[in-house]
C-alpha cells in the first residue's frame, strides 16, 4: 500500500504532516485540516480545532504562540494528531492494508475533548493589557464610574470573544466584528439600543486613545454604528415631591438619610457623582450680591457649575458636611443602595401612579407599565429639578447653566412637558374661550 500526505501542491512524508486552514482569508476562526492520499484517494482530515488566520503561521503551518499563550496547547494537539495519523498509516502499511477515511477522521475525534479543551479566542497580543491600562487611566483621572462603565464594556467584549471563538486584537476589530458584537449585545446579553450604543462608543474611545499612543492604526470601528434611542426618564410632580418631603420618618434612619440625598439632588439638579463629592470648599457663603451656592467641577463633563442653594438645600448640605448622612461605614450611600431605598420611599409616600416605560431593542419598542415608585432612581431627581424649574417659569438657558448641560439636544430629554404645562403655556400667548 502506497500512501503519502498531500497539501496544496506539497507532498510530504508521514513524519512531516502539516496543516492548512479551511478559509485562510477569513476574518473569523476557521477550521484546521490536513490532506492524506491513500492508494490514489485523497482524504481530508479535520483537526477538530479552529483558529483565526491572524494567529496562524502559514510558513511553519502552526499556530503562533508569541502573544497568544493558549495556542501552545493547540500546537500540542496538532502534534498529537499527526502522531496518531502517522502511527495508524504505519500500522496498516505493515499489514498490507489501507486505513479507511472514517478511521482516519475518527482519530481527530477520539479523546479530543479530553486531550485539550477546545481553545477559545486567546487574548489578542497586548490588546487587553492596553485596555486595562485605559481603564486604570480613566479611574486615576477621578472618573470612577466612567472607568467602571469601560470595564463593563470590556467584560462584554471578552465574553463575546469566548462565546464566538473570535480572538480580539487591534488588527481583528473590523466593522464586521463590531456589527457582530452589537448583535451579541442585543440578542444574547439582551441590552437596550441605548446601552449598545454606549458600549460601542466606549470601544471606539479606547481605540482612539490607543491610536494616540501609537498602539494601533486601526480606525475600522469608526464605520460601525448603532441607533441610539433614549429611554424615558421619569420626573416627580410638585405634589409627589411634597408627599416625599412630608413623609414621616425617624430622624437619622436609613430611609430618612436616603430621602435627604434625593431631595438635595431635586433641589440642585446635581448628578449622584457630584453629590457625593461635595466638600466644605465647594460651599460659597452668601454675600451682598450672591446667595449661598455650590461651586464645583462636574465629574462627568469636567465643567464648572455654580448652583444656588435654597434654604432647604443649604440645610441638607450642612448635614452632609457634618457627616449626618453617611452610611454605617462612614461613607456616602452607594448609588445602587440609594436607588433601592428610593423605591421603598416612593411606595410609602404613595407615588404609585402607573407609568409607561419605553425601551428600545433592535429598534422595537418594549413597553412596560409599572407603579411610578418602582422606576424611581437618584437620576429621577435631576429631571425633577429641570421639569419643576421650567414649570416655575425659568428659561431653558438658565436651567441648563445650573445643570451644566452644554447642548440643548442633551438637555431636551430632561424636559418633561406635561399636557397641563403645554396648555398653560399656550394660554399665556393666546386668547382662550371661557
Amino acid at each position: 500500500m502506497k500512501w503519502q500526505l498531500l497539501t496544496r501542491f506539497i507532498v510530504a512524508k508521514p513524519s512531516q504532516i502539516s496543516y492548512l486552514l479551511n478559509a485562510p482569508g477569513a476574518d473569523k476562526p476557521t477550521p484546521i485540516f490536513t490532506f492524506l492520499s491513500l492508494d490514489g484517494r485523497r482524504v481530508k482530515v479535520y483537526a477538530n480545532r479552529s483558529i483565526h488566520p491572524r494567529q496562524w503561521d502559514a510558513t511553519e503551518r502552526r499556530a503562533l504562540t508569541r502573544g497568544y499563550p493558549r495556542n501552545g496547547a493547540l500546537n500540542d494537539w496538532l502534534d498529537l494528531l499527526a502522531e496518531r495519523l502517522t502511527t495508524c498509516c504505519d500500522t496498516h502499511a505493515a499489514a498490507g492494508t489501507a486505513p479507511t477515511a472514517a478511521e482516519l477522521r475518527a482519530l481527530a475525534e477520539t479523546e479530543a475533548a479530553a486531550a485539550e479543551p477546545k481553545p477559545v479566542a486567546a487574548p489578542g497580543g497586548l490588546f487587553w493589557q492596553y485596555y486595562e491600562e485605559w481603564v486604570n487611566y480613566t479611574r486615576a483621572a477621578g472618573t470612577v464610574r466612567t472607568a467602571q462603565a469601560h470595564a463593563t464594556a470590556g467584560r462584554h467584549l471578552r465574553e463575546f470573544s469566548e462565546a464566538q471563538g473570535y480572538a480580539i486584537d487591534f488588527d481583528t476589530l473590523t466593522p464586521t466584528v463590531g456589527d457582530r458584537w452589537a448583535a451579541y449585545l442585543l440578542n444574547v446579553v439582551k441590552l437596550t439600543d441605548n446601552t449598545i450604543n454606549k458600549h460601542l462608543g466606549r470601544l471606539k474611545a479606547f481605540m482612539k486613545w490607543a491610536a494616540k499612543r501609537g498602539y494601533t492604526e486601526n480606525t475600522a470601528l469608526d464605520r460601525v454604528s448603532w441607533a441610539r434611542r433614549e429611554p424615558d426618564v421619569i420626573a416627580l410632580s410638585t405634589a409627589e415631591l411634597t408627599a416625599l418631603e412630608t413623609l414621616p420618618l425617624p430622624a437619622g434612619s436609613r430611609l430618612e438619610k436616603a430621602r435627604a440625598w434625593f431631595l438635595l439632588a431635586c433641589y440642585t439638579g446635581l448628578r449622584y457623582s457630584d453629590l457625593v463629592s461635595i466638600k466644605p470648599q465647594h460651599v460659597r457663603p452668601a454675600t451682598a450680591t450672591l446667595p449661598a451656592h455650590l461651586r464645583l467641577t462636574a465629574k462627568k463633563t469636567r465643567a464648572v457649575v455654580n448652583v444656588p442653594l435654597s434654604a432647604r438645600a443649604l440645610s441638607i448640605v450642612n448635614r452632609l458636611l457634618a457627616g449626618e448622612l453617611a452610611s454605617v461605614k462612614s461613607q456616602p450611600i452607594t448609588n445602587p443602595v440609594l436607588n433601592r431605598f428610593l423605591k421603598e420611599l416612593g411606595q410609602l409616600a404613595g407615588i404609585d401612579t402607573p407609568v409607561e416605560v419605553i425601551r428600545y431593542r433592535g429598534g422595537i419598542a418594549d413597553v412596560a407599565t409599572a407603579p411610578k415608585y418602582e422606576k424611581l432612581t437618584v437620576h429621577t431627581a435631576r429631571r425633577t429639578f429641570v421639569t419643576l424649574n421650567l414649570g416655575k417659569g425659568m428659561s431653558a438657558e438658565f436651567v441648563m447653566k445650573l445643570t451644566g448641560h452644554t447642548s440643548y439636544k442633551s438637555f431636551q430629554r430632561y424636559v418633561n412637558l406635561t399636557p397641563q404645562r403645554v396648555a398653560e403655556e399656550f394660554a399665556r400667548f393666546h386668547e382662550m374661550p371661557d
